[in-house]
This record gives structure tokens, C-alpha cells and sequence, in this order.
């Protein structure tokens, strides 16, 4: 069988050249359907990619708070388990809202492989100014441990994360925010939070245009001055920790929460609504894409089912001349395998050409120009390829199944 290739392949080829048009329409048909595979799977794949890590960056991969899944179970009911127990007269005991040991915990944060790990206190304030009254949600932060943690200085507009240290009662903000209250930068703003505390701040800082909550409703304050401001001196509420693989944040936040009691949550868990949206979004995506592969395959299947059809008679005289079943199906298997691989290799140039038009396109989004995240990955390529080779692979193997069938007897008897 292996001495029989060379043979074969030259069947083939002279079959695909006498029927060139058919054989142009059907690589055509190949580069185009692996064309816009590559377009739209790069286009998809590439946002995909973009939002996640849109998501990962965002903020930490593991985020510790100062509440408890399961609320902590009463003493009577831990005294007699399974019994039937009513409590009364019971009275909520006023505790001070923030995690215990949270030095303890630290420590067993930067204990994990290179992960870091930052402190923060969050609370709600209200800012003055000239009457005007804003809503605001501080979080004090240390600035040096949080910009290893997080890319909150990625989202300023103006001024820096570490101005907080060098400005008493520095305070970050959003732009828009900002033109709510008639402020910018080295403004003085009234503060008061809920337990009274009052203190004037001065804007360090301008968070960008359409960065969600950091713009509308989150300021950033150093830590020390955050406590003081909310009136929780020496108070931790949220610990973020970031890992140098994001992918294993659940199972690290798992043990976390396992051993210190408090929530700790994963970038994943966090966004598990969106994940889970991305998932039916891939399955429609590939089944879409791989329909276009399909449909491209019909030419070939056309051209390789004409071309038995049309040599019927060479079929039978070569199987009086000692050619077996198995010959017959790979000359018409080749002649499809030639097809596909001349269709990909046209599609992977056309699929280039598509991202590259597709990365040049701009767009102004709020004053920030973007372009379209393209996935241009040699993974895209691979899949386009191996997809397309496999439906060439049965679009003609279903006509040369057929032409290996064929009684030489019957074609010979009938032509004669």
C-alpha cells in the first residue's frame, strides 16, 4: 500500500486538474469558511479574554471580609443538638464590625507562594461642598502594599496612589463625581461619616471616566486617616490577596476561610454569574463557526462525488487492473485532503488579513480610544485547520466509499 502512494497521489492530482474550476470553487469555498472561522473565533475568544482579565485585574484574587457564611450557632443549641430548643429574651450583643486576628491572618496570606497581601478598611461617608451633599464609599488603603495588589493606579486619570502618604487627609475620587460636587484636583471637600467624625479632605486624585464603582461611588483614602475619618481606630474589615496564578484563588480562599472562620471569596466566585454567561456564549460561538466549516465542506464533497461520478469507467479499469478497495478510496480521499489543505492555507492568509482589518478598527469610548482584543494565538489557527481537515475527511470519503463499491464487470458490460 505504501509503494502505491506516489501512484495514488498522481491519480489524484490529475484529477483535480482536470476539473480546475470545480477545484477553485472548492478551495474557495474552504479559505472562506477558515477565514471567517479565525475572524469571528479571534474577535470572541480575544474579548473573552479581554473581559477576564478586565475581571482578575479589577481587584484581588482573593477578597477577606469581615462576614461569616454560616452565622455562629447559639450556645443552647451547640449544648443540646437535635433537640427541639426555643431561645428568648434574646439580645444581639453591639460589637465592633471588623476581622479578628486580621494580623494573624495576614500572615497566613503571605505564607501562600508569592502571594501578597494588603489590608483595607471600607466604610460610607458623605461629602460637603458649598451646600452640596455626595454620597461616598472610602477604603483605606495602605498605597505601597496595594498597588502590588490591585490596578487601582492603572484607573487614575490624575495623580498617583502614593500622593495619599504625602498629603494629610489626601483623598482619591471619580471624575465624574467630581463634576457633581465642582471640585478637581487640590479641592478641599468636607467629610462626616455615620459615626460623626468629621474631617476636610483634599482631592490628590481622579479616577478615569467609566471605570464602574471606582468612578461612581468608591474613594480612596490612606489607611490610618480612613480609620480615624469612620471612628474605627486599629479596624480591618477586608483583606485582598493577590496570587501570581489567579486560577488557583478558590482553592487558596477555600483554606482561608476554613481556617480563620471569615468569607473569603475568589475573583471567580465573585464573577460567577459572568463566567457562567461566557460558557453559553462559547457553546453558540463554536457551534456557529464550525457550521461555516461545514457548509464549506459541501464543496468538496461536490467535487470529489462529480469527479467519481464522471470517472466511473477509469474506476473499473483499474480495479481489473489489480487496484483494491482501499486504493480507490485514498486516490478520492487525497483528492479532498488537497483541497483542504490548499482551502486553510488560502483561509489562514484571509483569516490574517480579516484580524488585521479588525485590529485597525478604533473606537472612542468616553474619551478613551480603544481597538477590538483580537486572540491571534497559533491555538486559533490549529483548530480552524484541524476542524476543516476533518469534514474534508468525511465530505470525501462518503464518494469514494461509494467508488470502492463498484462492480468493474457492470461498468464494462454497460460501456461496451
Amino acid at each position: 500500500m505504501i509503494q502505491r502512494f506516489p501512484l495514488l497521489i498522481g491519480i489524484a492530482a490529475k484529477h483535480l486538474k482536470m476539473r480546475r474550476r470545480q477545484t477553485v470553487v472548492a478551495v474557495a469555498g474552504v479559505a472562506v469558511g477558515v477565514g471567517f472561522f479565525l475572524a469571528v473565533s479571534s474577535l470572541m475568544v480575544g474579548s473573552q479574554n479581554d473581559f477576564i482579565e478586565t475581571l482578575i485585574d479589577a481587584a484581588p484574587h482573593i477578597v477577606i471580609s469581615d462576614e461569616i457564611r454560616s452565622p455562629t450557632p447559639q450556645p443552647a443549641t451547640r449544648a443540646f443538638p437535635g433537640a427541639a430548643i426555643e431561645i428568648r429574651g434574646y439580645k444581639p450583643r453591639n460589637e465592633v464590625r471588623g476581622l479578628k486576628d486580621w494580623q494573624e491572618i495576614m500572615r497566613a496570606a503571605d505564607a501562600l507562594p508569592g502571594a501578597i497581601a494588603s489590608p483595607s478598611l471600607s466604610g460610607a461617608v458623605t461629602l460637603k461642598v458649598g451646600g452640596r451633599e455626595e454620597p461616598l464609599g472610602v477604603i483605606g488603603v495602605e498605597p505601597g502594599i496595594e498597588m502590588k495588589v490591585s490596578k487601582v493606579e492603572d484607573y487614575l486619570s490624575q495623580g498617583r496612589l502614593r500622593d495619599l502618604e504625602t498629603t494629610s487627609g489626601g483623598i482619591i475620587i471619580g471624575e465624574e463625581l467630581a463634576q457633581r460636587l465642582g471640585v478637581g484636583m487640590g479641592d478641599i471637600v468636607g467629610a462626616t461619616s455615620a459615626r460623626g467624625g468629621t474631617r476636610s479632605l483634599k482631592v490628590t486624585g481622579l479616577f478615569e471616566k467609566g471605570r464602574g464603582q471606582l468612578g461612581a461611588s468608591s474613594g480612596y483614602m490612606l489607611l490610618r486617616e480612613a480609620q480615624s475619618l469612620l471612628g474605627q481606630p486599629f479596624v480591618i474589615n477586608r483583606i485582598g490577596v493577590r496570587l501570581p496564578d489567579p486560577y488557583q484563588s478558590q482553592g487558596a480562599a477555600a483554606r482561608l476561610e476554613e481556617r480563620f472562620g471569615y468569607k473569603a471569596e475568589s475573583w471567580e466566585e465573585r464573577s460567577s454569574d459572568f463566567l457562567a454567561l461566557l460558557v453559553t456564549r462559547n457553546i453558540i460561538m463554536y457551534t456557529v463557526v464550525s457550521a461555516i466549516l461545514l457548509v464549506a465542506s459541501f464543496g468538496i464533497y461536490t467535487v470529489v462525488s462529480n469527479s467519481v461520478s464522471d470517472k466511473r469507467r477509469d474506476i473499473a479499469i483499474m480495479r481489473s487492473m489489480g487496484f483494491s478497495d482501499s486504493d480507490l478510496e485514498w486516490v478520492f480521499v487525497l483528492e479532498g485532503l488537497a483541497l483542504a489543505c490548499l482551502g486553510i492555507i488560502a483561509g489562514w492568509a484571509l483569516g490574517l488579513v480579516l484580524m488585521q482589518i479588525l485590529g485597525s478598527l478604533e473606537f472612542n469610548i468616553q474619551g478613551r480610544v480603544e481597538h477590538i482584543p483580537l486572540d491571534r494565538r497559533a491555538r486559533q489557527f490549529l483548530v480552524a485547520g484541524l476542524v476543516s481537515l476533518l469534514s474534508a475527511v468525511v465530505a470525501a470519503w462518503l464518494p469514494a466509499r461509494k467508488a470502492a463499491r463498484v462492480d468493474p464487470v457492470d461498468i464494462l458490460r454497460g460501456a461496451a
